[in-house]
């Protein structure tokens, strides 16, 4: 086993080769990933993807069949989960009900044998950092689940770990609580400078808290990139269909990047490489946010010009807060539109329409037969 390299290295994470079996099934699948010393890093993806096996790996609460995983230059190897510069945060919090606050937090480091006055000491800090300093002597039944979140935090982190695992901490919250937790959780990683990995099926929490994004699918990552190439620049059709909303149009790619579907020619501007070339069967993919909607007066000959455009029925509409959606309907195919509250088309329900968005927000990928997903 290697020694610590340095302070420098304290909280990367070097994933090579990583299978895990269960059975017939790979769970996860020759899995590489290097994490920055740090670095806020999410898991994304459906059940079954290979994420949470991935963390648990990671914790030393599974072990791969083949690969190594190296923690600030030590590879874990078999080391088991006390051994390890790592703490893990499930769903489930599991404090003890017949221990206080501060006692909940204390745990770890009794049976770590620390001194009383370092336990005091390091108990203070966590509850502060948590903002719990005024609850330390309530027990878990008097807390809300926000209260209790914040108390699995401070025990994960009042023993100072290297790396910090989240196993979808949020999910038992209800929706505005766990808004704010996304926050907290962001500003307390960048202020403690620990390196986190979240694992969660939620594209939202990953997107609005994550450095990058592990999209993964069937034991494999798919894409590995900060928020904004993940949502901009999708690699593959999973991708562009699990994080966001994607509208598709099926066809056949002719020349000059452009599908010719049943809904009329489509041209795209962007895409992943290789690009499929014409006579293959291609996808084009633009999100609900980037169409422009407005009521169409039925000319003949006339569409957005240079844009790409399809006219529909409006088929309902929708309120969600600051966004307003709407679904047109085409001869066989629904289009999702959305738009901000302030800039939003009065229409009614029936009303002829027209969607154009910019060739430049229009995705081309090859459409795999695995991998078409069907329309929003």
């Amino acid at each position: 086993m290697t020694a610590f390299s340095g302070d420098a290295e304290r909280g990367a994470i070097e994933i090579s080769g990583l299978v895990k079996r269960f059975g017939d099934v790979a769970a996860v699948d020759e899995l590489n990933l290097s994490v920055r010393a740090g670095e806020f890093i999410s898991l994304l993806g459906p059940s079954g993807c290979g994420k949470t096996t991935t963390l648990r790996m990671l914790a030393g609460f599974e072990f791969p069949d083949s690969g190594s995983i190296v923690i600030s230059g030590r590879s874990m190897g078999d080391l088991p989960p006390h051994r390890r510069e790592v703490n893990t945060v499930f769903q489930a919090y599991a404090l003890f009900p017949h221990m206080t606050v501060a006692e909940n937090i204390a745990y770890g480091l009794r049976q770590r044998k620390t001194s009383k006055d370092e336990i005091s000491r390091r108990v203070s800090e966590a509850l502060d950092l948590v903002r719990m300093s005024s609850m330390a002597e309530r027990r878990p039944k008097q807390l809300s689940g926000g209260q209790q979140q914040r108390v699995a935090l401070a025990r994960a982190l009042v023993n100072k770990p290297s790396v910090l695992l989240l196993d979808e901490p949020l999910a038992a919250l209800d929706r505005k609580l766990r808004e704010e937790m996304q926050i907290e959780l962001k500003l307390m990683q960048s202020e403690l400078g620990i390196t986190f990995v979240f694992v969660t099926h939620d594209q939202g929490e990953a997107l609005s808290m994550s450095d990058r994004i592990a999209v993964m699918r069937d034991g494999k990552i798919e894409q590995l990139a900060d928020p904004f190439t993940v949502y901009d620049s999708p690699a593959t059709v999973f991708v562009a269909s699990f994080i966001g909303q994607q509208n598709f149009f099926q066809g056949t790619v002719c020349d000059d990047r452009t599908v010719d579907s049943p809904d009329g020619a489509f041209r795209a501007g962007r895409g992943p490489n290789p690009q499929p070339v014409r006579g293959q069967a291609g996808l084009v993919a633009v999100r609900p946010e980037q169409i422009t909607l407005t009521e169409d007066a039925h000319s003949p000959t006339h569409l957005t010009p240079g844009a790409n455009s399809v006219r529909g029925t409006l088929a309902s509409i929708a309120h969600l807060g600051d966004v307003i959606q709407y679904v047109v309907r085409l001869a066989g195919h629904e289009v999702l539109v959305r738009a901000p509250r302030s800039t939003a088309p009065r229409l009614q329900v029936g009303t002829p329409v027209e969607c154009s968005w910019s060739v430049e927000d229009t995705h081309l990928f090859a459409a795999e037969q695995s991998e078409v997903v069907p329309p929003s």
